[in-house]
Formats: C-alpha cells, structure tokens, sequence
C-alpha cells in the first residue's frame, strides 16, 4: 500500500523531478531531424559519387580522332579539325596537318579574313590619309599656299614646298591664297628710317640725297649731304 509523503516533503520531491524533466527536454532538443542529418541524404549522395566514378570516356587514341566538334575519323582519313585550320590526316599518333607556305598579305589590307587555312586579304587600302583628311590614289591637292601633294599608289603622300625668291624690298607682303610674299610698291631699301624707291635718286631732306645700291636691296642707300643755307640747298 503507497503512502503519500507528508506534507511538509512535497516541495522537495517536485523541485527534483522538475529539473530531471528540463534535462530530458534539453536533450531531445539536441537529438532533433534539425540538427542530425538524415541518413537518406547521405545514402543518397554515396550513390551520385559512386556513379561519377564509373562513367567511362571513350578513348580514340590509336584508333581514330577527334575535331573540335566531336566528330570521330578513322585512321587515313582526311579532315579539318577546326574551322580555321588547316586539313589533317588521322593517323596512330594523332592528326598531322599541313603546313602550307601561305602567300604574303597586301602591306595596306585593311580586311583580314581567317576562314581557311591561309588568311585572306578581302579589302586593301585605296586612298591616302594626310592632316586627318583622304584623298584618291593619284589626287592632287594643296593643303597650304605653299605645298604642292599627291596621293601615290603605294597610298603614300608626296608633296613639294614651294621655294620663294627673296623679294627685293624691306616691306614684302603675303597675299591671301599666295605662298611667296611679293614686293607690292616694287623694288626699295632703307634710307636711315624711310624706304626709297630702288632705281632713282631721292631727296630724303632739303640737304640729303639717297639711291638705292643696285640689286642689294638690304644694303642702306647711298645718300649724299649737300651744305645748306637757312634750310636751303646751295
């Protein structure tokens, strides 16, 4: 026959079972699907690894070979491996491929195209570029006043500069759309501070004569000083 515990023990027996109740609690928290991985998913990752494994490529060496899009050819036989490259013979050791001399490319080919085993030149430069500007083959053009250009075959640009005379004056001027500048007035020199006309004697002052020297128009004039009376020549 059970007895019940005195009154006065009762406190103690529900404090003991309350914390044997929290440690069960706690454990089967640690214990749950949460936090242990299922064996299925393990099972079932063996399996994918283990079919990995036994995947087997075929292999062709020796036996034939293989281009870059997966087509097979039998020793002998004759093929293009890629697009671009040149054509192959299959043998034991692999394709060995020709290695044609390929002809030179135009030096202005401006358009190169790879779709065979040689490049191919598709557009050659036919025109000239010069100062940011084109120009035809065999065109003439002035880029200045003074230049003189054509556009040659080989699309490069000759040009001649223009050789200017030395004018004879101290005062040339350069004319719009003119590349040597020109003696507007015609020929003079200097007379101390005045510019005289070449080819005559004259009168600078009331007592000064001056002439150009002949062809040295650089040269200061010759001027001769007369005596003078109360701002008269004698």
């Amino acid at each position: 026959m059970w007895m019940l515990p005195p009154r006065g023990r009762m406190g103690p027996l529900l404090s003991a079972a309350s914390v044997l109740l929290l440690f069960l609690l706690l454990a089967l928290s640690v214990a749950s699907p949460a936090t242990v991985g299922n064996p299925e998913d393990y099972v079932a990752d063996e399996a994918e690894r283990t079919a990995a494994d036994n995947i087997v490529f075929d292999d062709y060496r020796g036996k034939g070979c293989v281009d870059d899009s997966g087509f097979v050819y039998k020793l002998g036989e004759r093929f293009y491996p890629g697009h671009s490259n040149c054509p192959c013979v299959c043998t034991e050791d692999g394709p060995v491929c020709d290695q044609p001399e390929c002809p030179k490319l135009h030096p202005k080919c401006t358009k190169v195209e790879h779709n065979g085993c040689c490049p191919e030149c598709k557009e050659v430069k036919n025109f000239c570029e010069y100062r940011g500007k084109t120009y035809k083959i065999l065109e003439e053009f002035k880029p200045s006043p003074c230049e003189w250009c054509r556009c040659e075959p080989n699309n490069e640009v000759h040009c001649v500069v223009s050789d200017c005379a030395v004018p004879e004056c101290v005062n040339p001027v350069y004319e719009p759309e003119q590349c040597c500048p020109i003696c507007k007035h015609g020929p003079n020199c200097f007379a101390g501070t005045t510019i005289i006309p070449a080819g005559k004697e004259v009168k600078v002052d009331d007592c000064t004569i001056c002439r150009c020297h002949n062809g040295d128009w650089w040269k200061p004039a010759q001027c001769l000083r007369r005596e003078c009376l109360n701002g008269q020549s004698s």
